[in-house]
Parts: structure tokens; C-alpha cells; sequence
């Protein structure tokens, strides 16, 4: 048994040894096929002397394969290589983590205070010599952008010459990056600023050090014209890129020498008109500067760029933001070329259905990218132009747009621009007997615009606001019309405020039991337009006979809030009829005074009040000043009141509150003046 054993572990050994130098055989030979391979390759890469690399890689191909056959393999070679250099690229753009953490804390300490000027210009010159030779991988990376950006902001122009000279020859690689792109915008929305610096220094030698930067890197104007250069060469690159698109619309602001007002992207109501949609030319430029004659030019040529492709720019959701922007810019500074490029515009919307029923521009309303770029159009278009472009495709089409839940939008800015009281007329007689069918739609935009060309143009008041009436369903009988405000403001017909039906009428009774929902938003600038009509009466009647839960609940809701203002500065309501309403908030003023939005209703009543209605307000709310005192609105209250003054020192209080009366009167004067 044990000689067995023996025999069974010296076999054992035995094929472990022979399996131990197979391996080893096997390892030999993929080293030297390795090793082959490799001296292929190199003599493939080595520069060829009377064709002799060629002729090595050739014979490293078995010849069964082929002459044909070895080329490709050749080929392949070539193509593994040109990946692997790309590869290489690729990870040398990108920042090693001792950069990253660097520009990390450069990020950190831009956003603290420096100790003094000095102390910053040194911290700038240090971290821009870090930046050079990196500018491209830090401007695309997300870190970095974010630091540029930053830098950017502080930069004197020198340093800021340099990092764009650096960017010039990957303008579109940079600028259709999303990181990238916001270094761009960031850089061009600078020019301003920098160009009003100019080559200021704090000393002799600075001064020469950033002359001689400047020099190599060439000027502000040099890098924006090679922008431009860039931008006329990858057109339609730039503008369909979601990210190049930013950097474009900056170009043209910069080019036409202003900064338009920046708009917030989020959804809401915010940078919105009463119709909903965003104002384009709602508020003032933040800035307008001087720009040579050099960026008009390019501006021109930029436009003969866009209008060459003037098919894209109007169907292209992203293109066409760069047209609305270009439109906005040649309106201020270039109008006879902007009438041109709005002239192209409407004419291509016009004729690309001729053969059709009807314009081919109705069709384009109906899309939201086109409509958009036909809004600015609107708004631009002169009162001749306009008028035109009504009879020819508006015209008859008022209320199927109106109906369209895109093109309701475009009818919305067509009321808020229309230019003549006739040219209302003919609209609004259009427009009103279907107001009832736009309401059941929900586009209340399209009832608010309309409205506030009444208004604005002061025809049809009267006619408009039976026309609302009878939408609403308390025209008739003549008792419904007390009850036309709450209706208004909730934007809810008769029967489904009250819950009865068509053949019932509410009691008083019963009308009183049903309190005042939510304000609507659009019910709210309703209000308002129809409070500054010659002649209200109809509507403060109604909001007299509101109850006074209804109107602080009315008072106390954000969008509502805003209807006591226009009831106070109204200039067609009198003071008897104010205080008509105004009265049934007494009883009240601490409830108005802890809420956010029915504190400031109550700010605006004590401006307007005369000493006794200030007397009256200031006793019911000090009986609770302590309360009011420690509550978030309310000390608000208590301060503006001066209510601790009233309790201790009456006549003081009296005296100062004359003299505040008299300032606001004669303040008030001068304006009107």
C-alpha cells in the first residue's frame, strides 16, 4: 500500500512539472508574437526611405491572404492608431485631480472678500499664469467653466485678451460645448467692461507687462471680428447648436452695442404680459455702450447670413431664439435693415402655399416656433405695415385663432399693438360676439388683451363690458349684474359660482352663502383694466355689495391684492365711492396686517388716507401692537404706523403725520406735472 502511494505522488509531480512547462512554452511563444508585432507596427510608423517600411509590414502578412487583403490590414493598422492618438488627446485635455483641486480652491477664494485691491490684482496675475496652456480643457470642463467665468467677471483686459487669444483657433468647438458655451457668453457679455477699462494699470511697470500681453494677444475688437469670422463660416452650426446658439445671440447684442434684458427660464409668471406669453421688448436695455463701425458692418453681414437661410430660422426651435434676439437688436440700432429682415419674414410665411385656400401664414401660427418669431414681427412691424398684414391674413380668422391653443398667443400681441382706434374697432367687432366660445376654451389672455385695448384706446368700454356679462351669464335678468365680480375675479360663470341652474335665479339670500374662492390671475388684471374705465360704476357697485369676507379674502390673495391698487390711483373713481368699499375692511386691520400680501393692501390705504382715516386705522391695530410687534408682516405694520409713537406721544405723531400728508401731496403734484 505505501509503494502505491509512492507511485501515485511521483506521477503526480511529474505532470505538474510537464503542465508547468507547457505553460512556460506557451508564455515564450506569445511573448515572441508579441514582440513580432510590435516591430511591425514600428516599422509601419517609421518614415518610409525608397519604400522599405512598407515592404517590412507587407512581408509580416502571411502571403496566402493576398495582396489585397494585406492593404486593408495595413489600413486597419492605421485607423487603431489614429483612435489610440485621439484617445491620447482626449485624456490630455482632461484635467488631472491636483488642476481640478487647484481651481477648486481658486473657485472658493473668489467668492470671499480680498483684503485690499492689491492683494486681488496678485491673486489674478497668479492664478491666469496657472491658466496658460490649459485655457481649452479648463473652459470645457465643468469645474472650470464655472472659475472662468468668475475670472472673467474681474479680469483686466490684458489677461482677458489672453485666455480668448488662447480659445480663437477652437471658437465652435468651445462655444457648442456645454460648459464652454457659458465661457463664451460670459466672455462677450464683458466686452463693456472692459472696453471702458481700457489699458488702465496701477503702475509704470504693470503697464508695460500688460502692453506687451496685449501686443501678442491683439485687441478686444481683433477677437470679436474673428468670432464674427468664425461664426459667418459655421453658420447654421452655430445657430442649431443649443449651446452655440447662446454664444450667438450675445454676438449680436454686442455687435449692435447693447445688452438686452435677461429673461428667467423658468416656467411660471414670471417676465410675463398679461396675455401670458414673455415681453421681448417689455423693460429697458441694461446696458447700451458705443461700439465701432466695424461691429455695425459685421452686424450687417451677420444678417445677410440669416436671412440667406431664412427657412431655417423660422421653422427651428433653436435657430429662431437667435432670430427674435437679432430682431430686438436691429429694432434699436439698424430699424431700416430690421423692417427688411421683418419684411422677409412675412413674406416667406406668406408664399409658401400660394395655391392654397387660405395664407399659408395661418398655418404658421399654428406652430409654436413660427408664431413666436411672428410675435416679434408683430411688434415691430410699423401701424402701415400692420394694418396690411390684418386685411390680408387676419382679417375674418379672429376668433378660429383665437380658439387654437397656439395661435391665441400671436392674437394676443396682435391686440397689444394694435396702432389706431379704427383699426380696434374693426377688431373688437370681430372679436366680441365670441367671447363666451374663448372663455369656454380657457384662453382668458386673449378677454384680458382685449380689455386693455379698451382701455387703452378708450372705445367700446361700455360694449366690452356687456360683452363680459353676457359670457359670464349675469347680463340678464338685470339682478344677476350686481354679482358680476366675484364672477370676474374667479372666472367662473354664473350658474357654476352659485350651483343653480339656467332656468333659476339665486336669492340674496342665497347669493350671500356662497363666499369667494381663489383669485384667478387673469381675473385679477380683468378687474383692474375694467376699474380704470371713464365710467366703473357697474363694477364697484358689485364690489360694494361684496362682503367683507369676500374682499379681505380679495385683499389677502396675492393676485388680488393688486385690484386695491387700482382702485386707489384710479382717476375715474371718486373718494366717496373708495370709501365705499374701503370701510368694510374695518374691523379687520390686524388680519390684513399678519398677512404677506394684505399688509401691503393696507400700506397703500394709509398713503391715500386722509389724518382722521389714519387716526381710525392706528387705534384698532394699537390695541394689539404687541402681537402685531412680534408677528413677521406685522411689525412691518407697526414701524410704518409709527404706532408706538401714537400710544405715547400723540402729538408728535399727529404732527408728523400732516407733515407726511402735505410731502405726498406735493410730491404727487410734481408728478402730474
Amino acid at each position: 500500500t505505501l509503494h502505491c502511494l509512492r507511485m501515485i505522488k511521483m506521477t503526480a509531480k511529474d505532470y505538474g512539472k510537464k503542465g508547468r512547462k507547457r505553460q512556460h512554452s506557451e508564455v515564450q511563444k506569445s511573448k515572441k508574437t508579441k514582440s513580432y508585432s510590435k516591430k511591425g507596427r514600428a516599422a509601419s510608423c517609421l518614415p518610409s526611405k525608397a519604400g522599405g517600411s512598407k515592404r517590412v509590414a507587407a512581408n509580416e502578412i502571411p502571403a496566402s491572404k493576398g495582396p489585397h487583403k494585406a492593404g486593408n490590414s495595413r489600413k486597419g493598422l492605421k485607423q487603431k492608431e489614429t483612435c489610440n492618438s485621439e484617445e491620447k488627446q482626449q485624456q490630455q485635455l482632461r484635467l488631472d485631480p491636483k488642476t481640478v483641486g487647484y481651481f477648486r480652491r481658486v473657485h472658493e477664494t473668489l467668492q470671499q472678500d480680498f483684503d485690499s485691491e492689491q492683494e486681488k490684482r496678485l491673486f489674478l496675475k497668479n492664478v491666469f499664469e496657472e491658466v496658460k496652456g490649459i485655457e481649452f480643457p479648463l473652459a470645457t470642463d465643468t469645474l472650470g467653466s464655472v472659475v472662468l467665468q468668475r475670472l472673467l467677471e474681474v479680469a483686466s483686459p490684458p489677461q482677458a485678451l489672453r485666455l480668448l487669444s488662447a480659445l480663437c483657433d477652437r471658437f465652435s468647438l468651445v462655444s457648442c460645448h456645454r460648459s464652454g458655451a457659458h465661457v463664451m457668453q460670459t466672455a462677450l457679455l464683458q466686452y463693456p467692461r472692459l472696453r471702458e477699462q481700457g489699458q488702465q494699470a496701477a503702475s509704470a511697470e504693470e503697464m508695460q507687462e500688460e502692453q506687451a500681453e496685449e501686443e501678442a494677444a491683439g485687441t478686444l475688437e481683433d477677437i470679436v471680428v474673428r468670432l464674427c469670422t468664425d461664426v459667418k463660416d459655421k453658420f447654421l452650426q452655430y445657430n442649431e447648436s443649443t449651446h452655440g446658439s447662446f454664444v450667438v445671440r450675445s454676438l449680436f447684442q454686442i455687435l449692435g452695442g447693447i445688452v438686452l434684458q435677461q429673461k428667467s427660464a423658468r416656467k411660471g409668471l414670471h417676465g410675463r404680459t398679461a396675455g401670458g406669453r414673455k415681453a421681448s421688448l417689455g423693460g429697458k436695455p441694461l446696458t447700451e455702450f458705443e461700439v465701432p463701425e466695424l461691429f455695425l458692418g459685421q452686424l450687417e453681414e451677420l444678417t445677410s447670413c440669416l436671412r440667406e437661410n431664412i427657412a431655417v430660422f423660422v421653422t427651428s426651435k433653436i435657430a429662431s431664439l437667435g432670430l427674435q434676439v437679432m430682431l430686438q437688436v436691429l429694432h434699436r440700432k439698424q430699424p431700416l435693415i430690421c423692417a427688411e429682415l421683418c419684411n422677409a419674414i412675412v413674406g416667406f410665411l406668406t408664399s409658401r402655399n400660394p395655391s392654397g385656400d387660405c395664407s399659408s401664414l395661418l398655418v404658421f401660427l399654428k406652430d409654436q416656433t413660427s408664431s413666436r418669431v411672428l410675435e416679434e414681427v408683430l411688434l415691430l412691424l410699423d401701424a402701415k405695415r400692420l394694418k396690411r398684414l390684418f386685411h390680408s391674413h387676419f382679417k375674418g380668422q379672429l376668433l378660429v385663432l383665437s380658439a387654437h391653443p397656439i395661435a391665441n398667443f400671436t392674437i394676443q400681441r396682435l391686440l397689444a399693438v394694435l396702432p389706431s382706434k379704427k383699426l380696434f374697432a374693426t377688431v373688437f367687432d370681430e372679436l366680441g360676439p365670441g367671447l363666451e366660445d374663448v372663455l369656454a376654451k380657457g384662453h382668458m389672455g386673449v378677454i384680458t388683451e382685449l380689455i386693455a385695448a379698451c382701455r387703452r384706446h378708450r372705445c367700446r368700454q361700455q360694449e366690452g363690458l356687456a360683452r363680459l356679462m353676457e359670457a359670464f351669464h349675469c347680463a340678464e335678468p338685470a339682478s344677476r349684474r350686481i354679482t358680476c365680480s366675484p364672477l370676474f375675479l374667479s372666472l367662473l360663470a354664473y350658474e357654476i359660482y352659485y350651483g343653480k341652474e339656467d332656468s333659476e335665479c339665486a336669492t340674496e339670500n342665497q347669493v350671500r352663502e356662497r363666499t369667494l374662492p381663489d383669485v384667478n390671475y387673469h381675473g385679477s388684471l380683468l378687474m383692474q383694466h375694467l376699474l380704470h374705465f371713464s365710467d366703473p360704476a357697474p363694477v364697484l357697485l358689485s364690489l360694494a355689495d361684496m362682503t367683507d369676507t369676500d374682499l379681505v379674502t380679495l385683499a389677502c390673495s396675492q393676485a388680488g391684492s393688486h385690484v386695491f391698487d387700482a382702485l386707489l390711483i384710479s382717476s375715474s373713481i371718486s373718494e366717496k365711492q373708495r370709501k365705499k368699499i374701503l370701510r368694510k375692511l374695518k374691523g379687520h386691520y390686524v388680519q390684513l396686517a399678519c398677512s404677506k400680501c394684505g399688509s401691503r393692501v393696507l400700506d397703500r390705504i394709509w398713503n391715500a388716507a386722509t389724518l382722521a382715516g389714519k387716526q381710525e386705522m392706528a387705534e384698532e391695530l394699537a390695541a394689539r401692537e404687541r402681537e402685531l410687534q412680534s408677528h413677521l408682516f406685522g411689525h412691518h405694520i407697526v414701524r410704518n404706523f409709527a404706532l408706538t409713537h401714537f400710544l405715547k406721544r400723540r402729538g408728535d405723531w399727529e404732527e408728523h403725520q400732516l407733515a407726511e400728508n402735505k410731502r405726498r401731496k406735493l410730491f404727487a403734484e410734481l408728478l402730474e406735472d
